[in-house]
């Protein structure tokens, strides 16, 4: 396996406004003295999301603050997805494996979550369908970038938009436990319910957007290859 270039890595990057802060920078830079490579702060990111989730899953049974327990697992996953990047591209200790572990950790921290929130509301099968079609929307991504060109991380249900809207739901549901909607509509944590519903729908909608766009990129190709008669 070829290493990626520092090109290629910037470019498959997905666009974070936090990466340009000090703060960010200053702790990519703290961690990479420790010599903690960026497949290591990758799987670290795994033990998070598996906290979060099991917070998650736990939080019916036991404390209230166990929904806090899951939001900080999901931003504390979010911050590891953030510096392995920093660290490999900004501090220079990427890998040829880099690539793998960029991608694979992230679609075991996104199943980990939405199956753990699912089985937090009564409802695994919700989480189940989120997770599959995040998986979804990641896939397609790549698929885009298998064909040549840049990877789209285009929304509304990207992943920093499902980890937000679950952080969110997350946040509420530790103020509102609970609710009866209609008496007979909806019972259990309402927020969460909702935001899992929220992520189906908009990952379904980005799973199709996102194919829309590599269709017409490919249309782009083919007509701009026509047109110079290669």
């Amino acid at each position: 396996m070829t290493q990626e270039t520092p090109q290629e890595a910037v470019k498959n990057r997905r666009p974070l406004a936090t990466r340009s802060a000090g703060w960010a920078k200053g702790l990519a830079k703290g961690l990479a003295a420790t010599g903690l490579t960026p497949n290591a702060i990758s799987v670290i990111g795994i033990v998070f999301a598996a906290a979060g989730a099991w917070a998650f899953a736990s939080a019916p049974y036991g404390s209230q603050w166990l929904w806090l327990g899951g939001a900080l697992g999901i931003q504390l996953r979010l911050l590891a997805n953030m510096l392995d990047g920093l660290v490999a591209v900004e501090e220079g200790k990427s890998s040829a494996t880099g690539a793998l572990y960029n991608e694979a950790p992230d679609r075991a921290e996104d199943a980990l979550l939405l199956i753990g929130a699912g089985y937090a509301v009564g409802l695994p099968e919700l989480g189940y369908g989120a997770t599959i079609l995040a998986f979804g929307t990641a896939y397609i991504r790549a698929l885009g970038g298998a064909l040549g060109f840049e990877q789209d991380f285009v929304g509304p249900m990207a992943k920093q938009h499902r980890m937000f809207v679950l952080t969110l739901a997350a946040i509420i549901t530790f103020f509102w436990p609970s609710s009866v909607v209609a008496d007979f509509v909806l019972t259990g944590p309402a927020a969460m319910i909702a935001a899992l519903w929220v992520i189906v729908a908009g990952a379904a909608l980005t799973c199709a957007i996102r194919l829309v766009r590599i269709a017409g990129l490919l249309k782009t190709k083919d007509a701009s290859r026509r047109g110079t008669g290669e």
